[in-house]
Formats: C-alpha cells, structure tokens, sequence
C-alpha cells in the first residue's frame, strides 16, 4: 500500500532542548491514523511541522510523495488540517467563512461548501454569524473547513474536543465515512482513547516527543486476552480464597479501585463467583473483560514492556 505521509527523524528543538525527538511515521493511503499521548507529549508540534507552521530543526517530511519544503504550496493545496482551536471571522456567516477559505486555497466548486456543511450538520445555520457559535458548533465548521477542498490528507488536531456525545458519535461516522468511501487518509489526535480504538487502524503512540510505537489496531486486537474483573471491599479475604481455596495464581489486585483481575480461566465464572459468596466475601460485581487501547497506552506510557507488533 502506498504511503500518504512519512516522515524520518524529525526533530524540533527550542533553545537547545527537544520538544519533538527523531520521531519517524508511517500513514497509508486510506487509513485513519490514531495519534495519541499525554499532554505536552508532542502531538501539536508534530502537525504543526506537518503542516508548514513551524519548521523542524532536523528531520525530513514527505507528504503524497514530495519532500515537505518552507515552499511546498502545492501540496499543502490537497491537505486540510485542524492544529489547536480553529479560527473564524466571528462576524462573518459560516458560509461566507468558508467561501473565503476555499478562495485563498483557489478551490472553487461552490457546491462542495453546501456539502460539507452537511455533512457536519450545520446546514441550517450558514448563514448565521460564527460569534454566534457555540464551542461544538466551531468545531463543526473547523471540520467543514478541512474537507470543503476535497483533501487527500487530513490532519486532525483533537477534533472532538468540545462536542457532547452525540456530536462525537456522528463526527467518528463521519471520519470513518471519509476514508472508506472517498478515500481521505487521516491523522488525528485524541486524548478519548475509546473512541481512537473504534475508528483507526493504526495507533501512534508518543511520550516526552519520542514514538515509542507504531502499530495497527488489528496487532492490538490479536494480542488481548479475556479476563475476569471481581469488584469487592474484601480484597484480603477475596485474594485468599483464590489462591487458598480455588488454587488461582494469576490474578493481580488494585487496591486503590477495589478490583480482583483474574487471568486465569480454569474454572467457570459462577464456580468461582460462588465460592466467594460461600466464604462470606462482598461481590459488588464480577464481569468478563478484555484489554483495551486505553489498558495498551498506559502499559506504554508507564515504562510498561510492551510486545513487538509489525503492522
């Protein structure tokens, strides 16, 4: 598969100290990215290189097959990005925002403004003054402003951020809509690892301006392993009864949540649901579990050893 966007070593350093170290990507044509870290990890300042904003201090960029330069305008003509909180001219209408985006970007297809306002759900209102726009609402129009050019490439800085649940539901539609049936490659930021884990297909991980993995949903799916997650206020008596009575070793408290998680699976839930009982433990809940992308970034980020995954 063709890739969209590579990059090698890229390094952005300020007065001497890096924000951004060596970090090398790999997007494919038609995938939805997953970028993901803590706050301050670097995310920012990798789109913000990505997109021309700022200049890497070492490293290089190729986007759709050419080497990102300080005058790489044409390329930058078939990318829409969103990097940080969108900016509008407040007074002017939603519509006459983007007429005049699509001008500066000389795209002049009026009918794709009207589409791309549907398909944010903000037909109704173009014609209202964006100072009239709630947070969710300029995060829409942001959005709207990205796809009106018809992008090949997509680069999503934390779009979601301000929508309630409704609007984060029909935004992930939205992007997963966009790149399987017009084909527009995505990167894109979140810290809402659920909803990462429901749309990408490869998840880039970053701490301290370092990648320190690259891997495809589909890896991480592969490796998770079911366990058993016991809720209680009896965490003594409970692990006790585990290892004493029903001869399980593999099981790990966390003390500060309450939990039992038990990865060993030789005896069937209600056999060990009732043995608990029978010794007088407290079941608040006992539930089948698997591991999630949430459980992955925090082995990483915690210095966790995480397995090799090829993509």
């Amino acid at each position: 598969m063709t890739h969209i966007l590579r990059t090698y070593q890229l390094t952005k350093s300020y007065r001497g100290k890096e924000a951004v170290s060596n970090v090398s990507m790999n997007i494919r044509k038609g995938e939805i990215y997953g970028f993901v870290g803590p706050n301050g990890a670097g995310k920012t300042t990798v789109m913000k290189m990505l997109t021309n904003l700022i200049k890497p201090t070492s490293g290089e960029i190729e986007i759709l097959g050419e080497r990102l330069t300080p005058t790489s305008y044409e390329v930058l003509k078939r990318m829409g990005s969103i990097i940080e909180n969108p900016i509008f001219y407040d007074r002017l209408t939603a519509r006459e925002n983007l007429e005049l985006h699509c001008e500066y970007m000389g795209f002049y297809n009026r009918n794709a403004i009207r589409e791309a306002l549907e398909l944010v759900n903000l037909k109704n209102v173009e014609r209202k003054p964006v100072k009239h726009f709630s947070l969710g609402m300029k995060q829409r129009l942001g959005i709207a402003r990205a796809i009106a050019t018809k992008p090949e490439l997509l680069i999503l800085d934390e779009p979601i951020n301000g929508l309630d649940p409704v609007g984060i539901r029909e935004l992930r539609d939205l992007f997963v809509m966009l790149s399987t049936q017009y084909g527009i490659t995505m990167l894109i930021s979140s810290h809402i690892l659920g909803e990462m884990e429901q749309i990408a297909n490869t998840i880039g991980v970053i701490q301290g301006g370092k990648l320190v993995e690259e891997v495809s949903m589909e890896a991480i799916r592969g490796r998770q392993t079911e366990y058993l997650e016991l809720t209680t206020r009896d965490l003594t008596k409970a692990a006790f009864i585990l290892e004493k009575g029903l001869n399980i070793r593999n099981f790990r408290i966390l003390e500060d949540s309450g939990l039992i998680r038990i990865y060993e699976r030789k005896l069937p839930q209600s056999d060990i649901a009732k043995a608990l009982i029978v010794g007088g433990v407290s079941v608040e809940s006992f539930n089948k579990k698997s591991h999630t992308l949430e459980d992955y970034f925090l082995k990483l980020i915690q210095g966790g050893e995480a397995r090799e995954a090829s993509r």
